[in-house]
C-alpha cells in the first residue's frame, strides 16, 4: 500500500533535502558562468575579476552590466506579520521569505535572496536596509507589522536609489484595483459614485484604500477591530486618521448597507448573508481575502445575491486575489529599465494591465490548470489567472513603460515592442518551451 501523507506531512517533506546532493529549504545558488578550467577560474575570481571592478569604479551603473545587481531582489522582513501566523520570530518566518524567492524566480525569472532581520526597531531596520540596498536591483519588504511598515517603506524610498516595495501593502492593492476597474466597466458605474467598505485597517487595507482613491473613489468606510473608523474616535494613528470622517455608521452591518464594494482583510466568516443582501442593488462586489477561510464563502454569498461578483484569496474559487499576479512582474519591469523607485503611476499601470488581460481569450493550458472550461471575461473571471504567462508580458511592459514616462528609469533607449517580444520569450523559457 502506498504511503498516505497528510498535507502537513507533504509540506514538511517538500522543505527537506530530496537526496544526499540536495540541500534543505527551497532556494540555493545557481551559477550562470562556468568555472571548470584554470582559465575560467582566473576570470571568475583573481586576477580577472579586477577588470569589472575597475570598470564599476569608474561608472557605478556598470554594476548592472558586470554583476547580477540588475536581476537581484532582497526579500527583507522582521517577521512580525507573517501570513496568518503573526509575530513568529526571525527564523520561523524564513520558510515564507524563501517561498517569496521561489515565486520571484518561477513567475518572472528574478533572483531573490531572503534576509530575516533579528530586530523590530524601526530605526535599526531602516539603517540596515539602507546600508545594503544598493547591492540589489530592488528591495521587497515583507511581513512587517503595521503601522511600522508605513514609516519603514516611506523612509527607505526617500533614502535608497533602487525600488523599495512593501508587497503586503501594494500587492493586494494592485490586484483588487484591477478587479474593480473591470467591475466598473461591466456595471457602467463611476468610481466617484461608489460606496466602498474596507474591513481591516492594516498595511494592505490602507494601501488598497489609497489606490482606490487614485482610481477616483471618494466614499470609503474603513473598519478596524473596534468598528467603523470615524471622526469621533480619539484612538486612531496617523494612517487611520486619513480615513476618519463624520458618519453614523458604527458596525460592519451599518457600513455594508448600500455598499457597492466590500474588501475583506480581516477574519473568517465575518460577513453574514444578511449583510450581503443589504448591499447595492446593482452588481455589488466583494473581495473576501482572509486566508485560508474568507470573510464569506462565495456559495453562501450567491445564495442571497446571485448577482454578486466575489473574489477570494483561494485558488478553488473564481477571481483569486493572488499577489503572485503582481510583485514578480512589477519588479521584472522595474529591474529591466533599472528603475530607482516604483511610483504610483507604475502600480496603476500594473492594475490596468491586469484588467486588460482579463478581457483576452484564455489559453487552453490555463483552463486545464484550473479544470475550468468557462473561463471568459465576466462575473466569474475579472482577474487573470496566475498561470497565464501573458501576465508577465502585460504587467512588466506596462510597469517599464510607466517608469520611463515618470523619469525614474536609468535606461533611456527603450523599445517597448522589442521588450514585449523579449518577455514573451522569457515566458516560454519559464514554461520549458525554449
Amino acid at each position: 500500500m502506498s504511503e498516505q501523507l497528510s498535507f502537513e506531512e507533504q509540506s514538511l517533506r517538500y522543505h527537506k533535502a530530496l537526496n544526499e546532493y540536495d540541500t534543505n529549504g527551497k532556494t540555493g545558488t545557481l551559477l550562470t558562468k562556468p568555472c571548470s578550467t584554470q582559465e575560467e577560474l582566473a576570470m571568475a575570481y583573481s586576477p580577472g575579476v579586477a577588470y569589472p571592478c575597475l570598470e564599476i569604479e569608474k561608472d557605478l551603473d556598470k554594476a548592472y552590466d558586470y554583476t547580477n545587481k540588475g536581476n537581484l531582489v532582497a526579500v527583507i522582513s522582521d517577521c512580525t506579520a507573517v501570513l496568518g501566523l503573526g509575530d513568529i520570530g526571525q527564523l520561523a518566518g524564513k520558510p515564507v521569505m524563501e517561498g517569496k524567492g521561489v515565486l520571484f524566480k518561477s513567475f518572472a525569472n528574478v533572483d531573490a535572496i531572503d534576509i530575516e532581520l533579528n530586530t523590530k526597531d524601526t530605526e535599526e531596520i531602516i539603517k540596515i536596509v539602507a546600508a545594503m540596498a544598493n547591492s540589489f536591483g530592488g528591495v521587497n519588504l515583507e511581513d512587517i507589522s503595521a503601522p511600522r511598515c508605513f514609516e519603514i517603506e516611506r523612509r527607505l524610498k526617500e533614502i535608497c536609489n533602487v525600488p523599495v516595495f512593501h508587497d503586503d501593502q501594494h500587492g493586494t492593492a494592485v490586484i483588487t484595483t484591477a478587479g474593480l476597474i473591470n467591475v466598473l466597466e461591466m456595471s457602467n458605474k463611476n468610481a466617484a459614485d461608489l460606496k466602498v467598505v474596507v474591513i481591516g485597517a492594516g498595511a494592505a487595507g490602507i494601501a488598497c484604500a489609497n489606490m482606490y482613491k487614485e482610481l477616483g473613489v471618494k466614499n470609503i468606510t474603513m473598519l478596524d477591530s473596534k468598528g467603523v473608523i470615524h471622526s469621533g474616535r480619539d484612538d486612531l494613528n496617523e494612517y487611520k486618521q486619513l480615513f476618519a470622517f463624520e458618519t453614523s455608521d458604527r458596525t460592519l452591518e451599518d457600513a455594508m448597507k448600500d455598499a457597492d464594494m466590500v474588501l475583506g482583510l480581516s477574519q473568517p466568516d465575518l460577513i453574514t448573508p444578511e449583510m450581503v443582501k443589504s448591499m447595492s442593488e446593482k452588481s455589488p462586489i466583494i473581495f473576501a481575502c482572509s486566508n485560508p477561510n474568507p470573510e464569506i464563502k462565495p456559495p453562501l454569498a450567491k445564495e442571497v445575491r446571485p448577482d454578486i461578483i466575489i473574489g477570494t484569496g483561494r485558488s478553488d474559487y473564481a477571481n483569486q486575489v493572488n499577489n503572485v499576479l503582481g510583485f514578480p512582474q512589477i519588479f521584472r519591469g522595474a529591474l529591466d529599465v533599472r528603475a530607482t523607485k516604483i511610483t504610483e503611476n507604475m502600480k496603476m499601470a500594473a492594475s490596468r494591465a491586469l484588467a486588460a488581460l482579463a478581457k483576452e481569450d484564455v489559453p487552453s493550458r490555463v483552463k486545464k490548470a484550473h479544470n475550468r472550461e468557462d473561463m471568459a471575461f465576466g462575473p466569474e473571471y475579472i482577474i487573470p489567472s496566475p498561470f497565464d504567462r501573458r501576465v508577465l508580458v502585460y504587467v512588466a511592459s506596462a510597469v517599464a513603460k510607466a517608469a520611463i514616462e515618470d523619469g525614474v528609469a536609468r535606461v533611456k533607449d527603450f523599445d517597448l515592442d522589442a521588450y514585449k517580444i523579449k518577455l514573451e520569450k522569457l515566458g516560454k523559457h519559464l514554461d520549458g518551451e525554449l
